[in-house]
């Protein structure tokens, strides 16, 4: 099963709950869902290039790119900037840094230390900075902070289910 490419993603931002500790939660499980994932990995295909897609390996520095972004947009918003920080969308910053050359427990660990930081900052803040909003660069609506960090928790799982996707195929050709 073929999922939806990110950028064609279209998200639901309406909610008026509060369920923010949810996505801190699913946001800090992140590191050991990847774990998990990656253990049972057999180390030669996770630098396996697919039709020029980018390889598991990379997908992990991905996530690890992303951070600061993630980091930097929450400041945005408790800052009162009217607009997000945009982004790169060509992530130059993961093309260009050959994550297929570091090793996998590096991988992880960057990416485990990079969220953890993300989530000091989320865990310190109070309901009316999780309902403060700033417009998104690129889908041109409002995020509340909890918005933003639950397009995270998705970013997240679009590039765990890639991943999966990946070692699917290497493993049947």
């Amino acid at each position: 099963m073929q999922q939806t490419k990110w950028f064609s993603r279209t998200f639901d931002f309406t909610t008026t709950q509060n369920i923010f500790p949810s996505i801190i939660e699913r946001l800090a499980g992140t590191p050991a869902r990847l774990e998990e994932k990656l253990k049972s990995t057999p180390a030669d295909i996770l630098s396996v290039r697919i039709d020029g897609t980018w390889t598991i390996k990379e997908n992990i520095g991905h996530l690890t790119d992303l951070e600061p972004l993630w980091q930097g947009r929450l400041e945005d918003i408790l800052n009162g900037e009217t607009e997000l920080r945009p982004t790169d969308l060509q992530n130059t910053a993961t093309s260009e840094a050959n994550h297929d050359a570091v090793a996998i427990e590096v991988l992880l660990s960057n990416f485990r230390n990079a969220r953890m930081k993300t989530i000091q900052l989320l865990n310190n803040l109070d309901e009316k900075a999780i309902f403060k909003s700033a417009l998104h660069p690129r889908l041109k609506t409002p995020m509340r902070t909890m918005d933003l960090f639950l397009f995270v928790a998705e970013h997240d799982d679009h590039h765990l289910s890639r991943m999966t996707e990946l070692a699917k195929i290497i493993n049947h050709q």
